[in-house]
């Protein structure tokens, strides 16, 4: 199976210069998968003078969203963006998947207007990969919905489960909502009604997670609202950085420090490589009628390939078929419920 990816070349804080390589270095890795650059074409051939691969083609767009554009607008008026023609692109069945790393208020409001809603599924969710102590799990909504109700948590961790069952190959992989505390009592009325749902889906459900849990690696699906989601992950940045650049500073203080830094330097690196968040990028958009995968808009090569790398795999493991399949198995039970 060969698997085309559409690519939002203009998207993202550097645009051709990080998203054509990135595309090329995809290439090179994968004997299956084809590309399509969108975007202005001007800006998007001095990157290929040197590619020569067949499986890459260009699609011009003649419009750019910008970072800072209001979805509304884009979605109103950029009809030849290069982030609508990529997603298009997807709606079309000339691709397979699209990548972007471009306004994440716009490609949520794109996608959602031109790929529409699965069966069975209100709202779409930002889900991402986050590093734990047993591996990584999977975590959603990130913050496409600030508002949900117990309903809408339930199909998050419908569509959580379905993906990591897929692209992992786990039949009944664990899923946990996130909760200020453990015990049932716990949480808001949404959170304690979505936690009795969940456990009536035929899920494997675990139960609440607090955020240290999330870390901890308890559940291999950690569902949640998009204002809590969205908050965790942010604060989770920035905790990493400032540890980041507290262990830089301490290295570097005196000539002990720096022969000692010279001294831990494997253990520095296998410990940046496990926490590099350039290893997870990629969020996925779940709930559309297409695949379309969210990369941080600072992504640099590295990162952005990866991005590539999660919408390919989630296109060859049938991740939307998954989905559809276990939405349509909830509902009789909802229905006898």
């Amino acid at each position: 199976m060969t698997v085309t990816v559409a690519i939002d070349c203009m998207g993202g804080d550097f645009g051709p210069v990080v998203t054509v390589r990135a595309a090329h270095d995809f290439v090179q890795r994968h004997d299956d998968v084809r590309v399509i650059l969108v975007g202005l074409e001007e800006k998007i051939r001095p990157f290929l003078a040197n590619a020569g691969d067949n499986r890459i083609s260009v699609r011009h767009a003649s419009e750019v969203v910008a970072m800072d554009e209001g979805p509304a607008l884009a979605l109103r008026v950029k009809k030849d963006s290069s982030m609508r023609v990529a997603i298009n692109l997807v709606k079309l069945g000339e691709a397979d998947a699209c990548v972007s790393a471009g306004n994440t208020g716009a490609l949520m409001a794109i996608s959602r207007f031109v790929l529409k809603m699965l069966p069975g599924i209100d709202r779409p969710a930002i889900c991402a990969i986050l590093p734990t102590a047993k591996g990584h799990t999977h975590v959603l909504d990130l913050g496409a919905n600030v508002d949900c109700s117990p309903e809408h948590l339930l199909q998050f961790g419908i569509m959580g489960a379905s993906l990591v069952s897929a692209i992992e190959h786990k039949d009944r992989p664990t899923v946990g909502i996130l909760n200020i505390g453990a015990e049932d009592i716990k949480g808001n009325d949404v959170v304690k009604r979505a936690a009795e749902l969940l456990k009536e889906s035929g899920l494997n459900f675990v139960g609440n997670i607090e955020g240290d849990g999330i870390y901890k690696g308890e559940a291999e699906v950690v569902v949640c609202d998009g204002f809590v989601g969205n908050v965790a992950l942010k604060a989770s940045e920035g905790l990493a950085q400032m540890l980041a650049n507290f262990l830089r500073q301490e290295f570097r203080r005196n000539l002990l420090t720096k022969l000692v830094a010279l001294i831990a330097m494997p253990v520095l690196r296998n410990f940046k490589k496990h926490v590099d968040h350039r290893r997870y990028n990629g969020a996925t958009l779940l709930g559309l009628k297409g695949i379309v995968v969210k990369s941080h808009g600072s992504a640099d090569v590295f990162s952005f390939a990866n991005a590539l790398d999660r919408a390919a795999e989630e296109a060859r493991t049938g991740v939307l078929a998954r989905i559809t399949e276990r939405v349509a198995m909830q509902q009789p039970l909802q229905e006898s419920a």
